[in-house]
């Protein structure tokens, strides 16, 4: 049954039934999910034993903002046990993942400031003590914000980004910054995701050879460690949903626009969000209302019974992700929905005028973001930076798209804008005609491979489409877990019209209570590569 005081709360601040119901749904959904308790007790794999309090019976994989709140309404809990089981965890754990860079050392102050308020009766809303990861191209007051760059290593921002001030005014707990690609993966022609000179190599958790998929590496690992509640990413193209998918979480790509990308280190205000990233569909749900500002629209996640989704299969993933997703989508018919394949059209020439414009756009916004931080002023400068610093090339040498960036048309040129104009058109029709010609709810696809082996002298094995068409678009993605091919997690990609953020999140609840696909990682150190196994292998 749903906590009363929840609910009271969730009402206080204006949430709409959709969050209302995504709680509900959270509260009676039972138990742990497979493996979680092994996972927690430290079994199953090279994971220290965190000596969790007994008194406060938590499992950390399982466990929601809504029950978390409940527990804190009534006393049971208090943000300062649960930041500081949090901040042990990241100490015990992190040395095998490599996700978290720093934490906040103020993380246990605000903790403190948070229980004041739930004894006042005073909560700002379901965010109210939440620890909370920012990945570290976000700007945070007073935290080093780095982009993973040794070339921002210096002074931290001196204020912070948008999207911080709305957590802080929420009442979360900023818990500490985690590791990326540098430069968001927008450096190297075959950068190694995860990587960047400040933080090394990030792993993934499942199998600690494997990649983590990038550029919101470290926030998706950490949050499939248990190491926050919630994490934020950011994404340009695939940067959200592809390493959700890689380590077994949720992520959603908002609508453009709907997240302030201000105080965020770009490539192109064009494409650019920031977005939330969690271990369930409920928490990302509530950490999108405070990043936007805005309360969901007042549609209930239901089920699946009467909605249509069209499957774009992607058989260049290889032949284990698409029996995975026949399997998915025998479920998903198994539980009402109709399913129908599809493909998009338009995708060979986006795919062709897509780079050439964010060249462009990256040499504008990164030249107009580096003028308000101490280091490198420009773009030319940050080359030069990177030329005179052997430890900006550790893992791989090449900055070859910084150098193509310098080289590009200006955003004033009118080939540019005519080819951005063409993309960003294509974009939205592939997927607006493709939702109306089929009577779609939402389109799904695999959103990932499984992991390939981490290789800096080979770099990644990425070329990954379904993320691209509502990256262009400015539409919302959300990637779910669909299951696991030997150990490694595949996510399920649902994407829908312009701002249909609200709709989308609560088809992803029901496809995530219809799959029910998660499972905690077992910090395996290897594992055979099958034939054949994902992209371009």
């Amino acid at each position: 049954m749903r906590s009363a005081t929840v609910t009271r709360v969730i009402r206080k601040r204006g949430a709409a039934a959709l969050v209302a119901a995504l709680v509900a749904g959270s509260l009676c959904a039972g138990g742990p999910r497979p493996r979680a308790q092994a996972a927690e007790r430290g079994e199953g794999g090279a994971v220290p034993a965190i000596g969790l309090p007994a008194r406060l019976g938590l499992a950390l994989d399982t466990v929601t903002i809504p029950e978390l709140q409940a527990r804190m309404a009534d006393g049971s809990l208090t943000s300062s046990a649960l930041t500081s089981v949090y901040l042990r965890r990241i100490a015990a754990v992190d040395p095998l993942v490599h996700a978290v860079l720093r934490t906040d050392p103020t993380a246990l102050r605000q903790a403190a400031a948070s229980d004041a308020r739930h004894r006042r009766g005073a909560a700002r809303g379901p965010l109210d003590g939440i620890p909370v990861l920012l990945k570290d191209n976000v700007d945070t007051r007073g935290l080093s914000s780095t982009a993973g760059s040794l070339a921002l290593a210096g002074s931290p921002p001196e204020t912070d980004a948008a999207l911080v001030t709305r957590l802080r005014a929420a009442g979360a707990v900023v818990l500490g910054k985690t590791n990326l690609s540098e430069w968001a993966n927008f450096r190297a022609d075959k950068p190694t995701s995860g990587w960047s000179a400040v933080g090394g190599q990030t792993r993934n958790p499942y199998v600690l050879d494997r990649n983590p998929c990038g550029s919101s590496s470290g926030s998706a690992a950490a949050l499939a460690a248990s190491l926050a509640q919630v994490a934020i990413g950011t994404e340009t193209d695939g940067s959200v949903v592809c390493p959700a998918g890689m380590n077994g979480v949720v992520g959603l790509k908002p609508s453009l626009g709907l997240v302030s990308g201000a105080g965020v280190v770009p490539i192109s205000a064009e494409q650019d969000t920031a977005g939330p990233m969690a271990r369930t569909v409920v928490d990302t749900a509530l950490t999108l209302a405070v990043l936007s500002g805005t309360a969901p629209s007042p549609a209930g996640p239901g089920g699946l019974r009467g909605k249509r989704i069209g499957l774009w299969r992607l058989p260049s993933l290889g032949p284990r992700v698409d029996a995975l997703m026949s399997r998915t989508a025998a479920a998903l018919r198994t539980a009402g929905a109709e399913v129908v394949e599809v493909v998009p059209p338009y995708q060979d020439r986006i795919a062709e005028l897509e780079y050439p414009a964010l060249l462009s756009e990256f040499h504008r916004d990164l030249d107009r973001y580096l003028a308000t931080r101490s280091g490198p002023r420009d773009l030319a400068g940050l080359i030069a930076f990177n030329r005179a610093h052997p430890a900006e090339r550790t893992c791989f040498a090449g900055q070859e798209l910084f150098e193509k960036a310098l080289a590009a048309p200006p955003t004033t040129d009118p080939r540019y804008r005519a080819g951005r104009a063409e993309l960003t058109e294509l974009a939205r029709r592939s997927i607006d005609e493709t939702l109306a010609a089929h009577r779609l709810d939402a389109l799904a696809a695999p959103t990932n491979p499984p992991a390939w082996p981490t290789d800096c002298a080979r770099g990644d094995n990425d070329i990954i489409p379904s993320s691209t068409p509502a990256a262009v678009a400015g539409y919302p993605s959300l990637s779910v877990p669909a299951g696991a091919l030997d150990e490694l997690p595949v996510g399920l990609l649902l994407t829908a019209g312009d701002r249909q953020d609200a709709r989308l999140l609560a088809l992803g609840a029901a496809v995530e209570r219809t799959l029910h696909a998660w499972r905690a990682p077992r910090y395996l150190p290897t594992l055979p590569v099958p034939p054949a196994e994902g992209a371009g292998s």
